[in-house]
C-alpha cells in the first residue's frame, strides 16, 4: 500500500477521480488566449465551432470578436444558447456541410480523439477556412507524465482505455477512440497546408511537479540518444520536423493537461 501511495504522489495519478470529469473552463480560456496570440489585430467574419456542445465557446468568442457564430455537432441536444442553430454532421462519415473559404475562425475542442480519421477533419477545416483564417484544436495531452506512466503500467493513455464493441459511448468523455499526441497533430496540420503552428496547454498538473523534477534529466538524456538515432540512422528527423520532435519532451507537454494548437491558413 505504501508503494502505491508513493507511485501516485510521484506520477500525480489520483484514485477515484478521472481528469475527464473536470470542467472545460480552463480549456476555453486557453483557447481564447491562443486565438489572441494568433490574431493580435482581431477577427471579423464567421466563426465555426465543430463539436459545439452547449455553445459556451461560441458565446465567449462572440463577446470578444465581431464574429457570426455557427455551431456544428453530431447532436443539438446539448445546445443551451437560445436561438443558436446547430448543423448536424457525422464527422466520421461526412464532410463539413459548408462551402469553401467561409470562416475566419474554426475551433474544434475535444473532438478529434472521438474520430476514426482525425486527419480527414483537419483537411475539411482547412477547406472551409478563408485564407488568413485561424484554426484552434484541443485534445487530451497524452504526453504528460501522468499519461506516460499510465501507458507504461497499463498500455493505455490517460482518458483512453478499453472500448466497448458497440458504438453507444463513442461521443462520451469515456469513448475516446484515437489518442493524438502533439507530433501527429502537428504533422497533420502542416502536411495539410497550415502554417504558424503554436502549441500551448490549458493548465499544469501540479501533482506531477515532483516527478517532473526527478525525471527531467534522465528523460532528456535518453531522448537525446533517440533523437540522434532517428536523425542520423533512420533519417526520420530533418529540418522540417525537428522542431516538432523537440517539443515532445517540453515542460508544457510533460506537465500540461490538455493540448491546444492553433494554426493559420496561408493567404
Amino acid at each position: 500500500m505504501r508503494t502505491r501511495r508513493i507511485l501516485r504522489r510521484l506520477t500525480g495519478v489520483r484514485r477515484a477521480r478521472e481528469a475527464s470529469e473536470l470542467g472545460t473552463s480552463a480549456i476555453h480560456q486557453a483557447t481564447l488566449a491562443a486565438i489572441a496570440r494568433a490574431t493580435p489585430a482581431g477577427l471579423s467574419g464567421n466563426h465555426l465551432d465543430v463539436g459545439s456542445g452547449t455553445g459556451e465557446l461560441l458565446r465567449l468568442v462572440g463577446a470578444r470578436y465581431d464574429l457570426r457564430p455557427f455551431a456544428c455537432d453530431y447532436t443539438d441536444r446539448f445546445m443551451e444558447t437560445p436561438g443558436q442553430k446547430v448543423t448536424l454532421v457525422d464527422l466520421d462519415r461526412a464532410h463539413l456541410p459548408f462551402e469553401n473559404d467561409r470562416f475566419a475562425l474554426v475551433t474544434c475542442l475535444e473532438v478529434i480523439e472521438h474520430l476514426e480519421n482525425f486527419r480527414a477533419l483537419i483537411r475539411e477545416v482547412f477547406r472551409v477556412l478563408r485564407p488568413g483564417g485561424i484554426a484552434v484544436f484541443s485534445t487530451p495531452n497524452v504526453l504528460n507524465l501522468r499519461s506516460r506512466f499510465r501507458y507504461f503500467s497499463s498500455g493505455f493513455y490517460n482518458l483512453f482505455g478499453p472500448l466497448a464493441l458497440d458504438d453507444s459511448q463513442r461521443h462520451g468523455a469515456r469513448g475516446h477512440v484515437t489518442p493524438v499526441n502533439w507530433f501527429y497533430l502537428g504533422h497533420a496540420l502542416a502536411s495539410t497546408g497550415f502554417t504558424d503552428l503554436r502549441v500551448s496547454v490549458d493548465k499544469y498538473q501540479r501533482r506531477s511537479f515532483l516527478a517532473f523534477i526527478l525525471l527531467l534529466a534522465p528523460l532528456r538524456l535518453s531522448n537525446a540518444a533517440v533523437y540522434r538515432r532517428d536523425k542520423k540512422t533512420y533519417g526520420t528527423v530533418n529540418e522540417n520536423n525537428a522542431w516538432m520532435v523537440q517539443l515532445m519532451n517540453s515542460r508544457d507537454l510533460l506537465l500540461g493537461r490538455t493540448l491546444i494548437v492553433s494554426a493559420t491558413k496561408p493567404l
